[in-house]
């Protein structure tokens, strides 16, 4: 069971679920008054109920059960294998995969087809075995996956350290007039729309660079290396700075190009071997709808 706690402050003096919400992004508010209903939420010690105001000096605990056991089970899948050993494994992602099993995607996630490929690496528990980064469902290209613990642990500290090199594909919508830029700006979870994320005051540090390739006049195609690794961080970078990526659902306009979701892809992917600490760079081109895009954008023009 994991446990959240805190002493309530005069800026904590609100109803618990509003409270709870604000001091804890990463639990929804629906999650959060489900947890009060079951009694998983206690105040001094006893549970309590969503309309209660909290008081200076009260002492919140927030108790969450472990998820009940689930397996996982293997699909026999055609995986886009770029590189495989017995450490390591990278594979290119097709548009409109989900990378691992979560509420209502328990089956054909990329994590489905490895397993039945491979044994993973199980440190990160049973619905993320092997998962060092994700990319989201309607975004393409380049994921490193750890076969064992030990390559896990090594991978995922080149994350933490920005040693890994990770280069995107966008186009995005405008035409986008700096040739270079860097986007530092804090990422959340929006406080309009659970579903989404934001650019808020107290989110987690977030870095975007990115640097134009090609102008189309209403779209411009640029390359994007991310310094840290937030949920849909260039997404809602490039939304932050009026130049949405074209074709996001969630981020973008409804008037944009057609396809299957975002144009964006994880185009080059790179990190030293967890065992023999050789470099290894990846590169990958996009698919063919993000191709055909951007030769109708060529002739468009």
């Amino acid at each position: 069971m994991q446990t959240f706690d805190f002493t309530a402050n005069e800026n904590d003096v609100n109803r618990i679920d509003k409270t709870i919400t604000k001091n804890f992004s990463e639990l929804t508010r629906s999650r959060i008054q489900n947890l009060i209903k079951h009694g998983n939420v206690l105040v001094n010690g006893e549970s309590t109920v969503n309309r209660y105001k909290l008081s200076v000096g009260d002492y919140v605990q927030i108790l969450i059960p472990d998820p009940e056991p689930t397996e996982v089970i293997p699909e026999k899948m055609n995986l886009d294998i770029i590189y495989e050993d017995d450490d390591v494994i990278v594979i290119n992602k097709p548009q409109g995969m989900v990378v691992h099993p979560a509420p209502g995607h328990k089956n054909g996630t990329l994590v489905n087809g490895l397993l039945a490929h491979t044994p993973l690496a199980t440190i990160n528990g049973e619905f993320r075995p092997g998962i060092v980064h994700r990319i989201d469902k309607d975004t393409s290209g380049l994921l490193m996956v750890a076969k064992n613990d030990d390559a896990l642990i090594s991978l995922s500290k080149q994350l933490k350290d920005k040693t890994t090199k990770r280069r995107y594909l966008a186009i995005v919508h405008g035409n986008i007039t700096e040739d270079s830029g860097k986007i530092d700006a804090p990422i959340g979870r929006s406080k309009k729309d659970r579903k989404k994320m934001d650019v808020i005051a107290d989110g987690r540090h977030a870095v975007t660079h990115f640097k134009v390739l090609k102008r189309f006049g209403e779209y411009t195609l640029i390359e994007c290396i991310l310094e840290t690794g937030r949920t849909h961080q260039i997404r809602v970078h490039l939304k932050y700075i009026g130049h949405p990526v074209a074709g996001d659902p969630l981020y973008g306009p409804k008037k944009t190009l057609k396809g299957h979701g975002q144009f964006l892809h994880a185009a080059l992917l790179g990190f030293k071997h967890p065992r023999t600490g050789e470099e290894l760079v990846f590169e990958i081109e996009p698919p063919k709808i993000f191709q055909d895009q951007l030769k109708r954008l060529d002739n468009k023009e």
